[in-house]
């Protein structure tokens, strides 16, 4: 493995793609800044990317607040570190109707999925464009291609991503630094049960949800070839023909069908 010296900066790294992706980057001889709130299970998975012999720096920020984003970053312009490569990957859902879930759990999430991607990118380009490179890749989903009844604020936020990530790849298409959104189906990690999603009858399809290593895969290959975007998964990509062909009320009554939980009755 040939060591690159240089740094991937990768948000919710210590599980699901985020993880896979850290690792592909390390076996790819690429330095890493892991950031996740969990101090232990940052120590744990710093020690893993180290066996690969690459430096490994964890910070643990709770993306959840404005602040902690500016100062990961303050923190690595600190220590004259500037990181190649940045991966927005961490991200949250809430299930339930909007009418009945908690605000404050969703100003939360757009404040994970939305606030500090934008501050960490905003960062990341003022720290880069005067070096003429750098990557980013943005974690969206299939979910920013339709409303999504049970899940809105969640399906919102990832248009958002997917909608800005191609408008700042056009404005930065003569800087020498790419944007690519990666757009995963349902994948197999921790993510429906922290939005509380076990009820819904999505999950009575597990069996077909992506496997977070290939999903992690087809996102790096996309960001190495500088591509705009990445459906990742062949089923995906047939949804999302399908959602293109769609009215948004007709793609919003499919979703929230597939979405709603399993004893809800018409």
């Amino acid at each position: 493995m040939e060591r690159k010296n240089q740094y991937a900066l990768i948000t919710g790294a210590t599980s699901g793609i985020g993880y896979e992706l850290a690792k592909i980057f390390a076996k790819n001889g690429y330095d890493l800044v892991i950031v996740s709130r969990n101090h232990d299970q940052l120590k744990i998975k710093a020690e893993e990317f180290k066996s690969y012999g690459v430096n490994v720096i964890p910070i643990s920020k709770n993306l959840f607040l404005q602040d902690e984003a500016y100062s990961l970053y303050s923190e690595l312009k600190a220590n004259a570190i500037s990181p190649e490569i940045l991966v927005n990957d961490a991200g949250q859902g809430v299930y339930g109707k909007f009418q009945d879930t908690d605000i404050h759990r969703e100003i939360d999430i757009i404040n994970l999925n939305i606030t500090s991607v934008v501050i960490l990118t905003k960062l990341f380009l003022k720290d880069r464009i005067s070096k003429g490179s750098g990557k980013i890749l943005n974690l969206a989903s299939i979910a920013s291609k339709s409303p999504g009844p049970w899940h809105s604020v969640y399906h919102g936020t990832k248009a958002f991503i997917l909608s800005w990530s191609e408008a700042i790849r056009e404005e930065l298409k003569d800087t020498g630094i790419t944007v690519t959104a990666l757009l995963p189906g349902p994948t197999d990690t921790d993510f429906f049960n922290k939005a509380d999603m076990n009820r819904s009858k999505i999950m009575e399809d597990k069996e077909n949800f992506s496997s977070p290593a290939d999903v992690a895969m087809d996102g790096f290959n996309a960001l190495m070839k500088g591509d705009d975007k990445i459906i990742s998964g062949t089923r995906n990509k047939l949804n999302v023909a399908m959602l293109n062909v769609s009215t948004d009320s007709m793609a919003a009554q499919r979703m929230g069908a597939m979405q709603e939980p399993v004893s809800e009755k018409h």
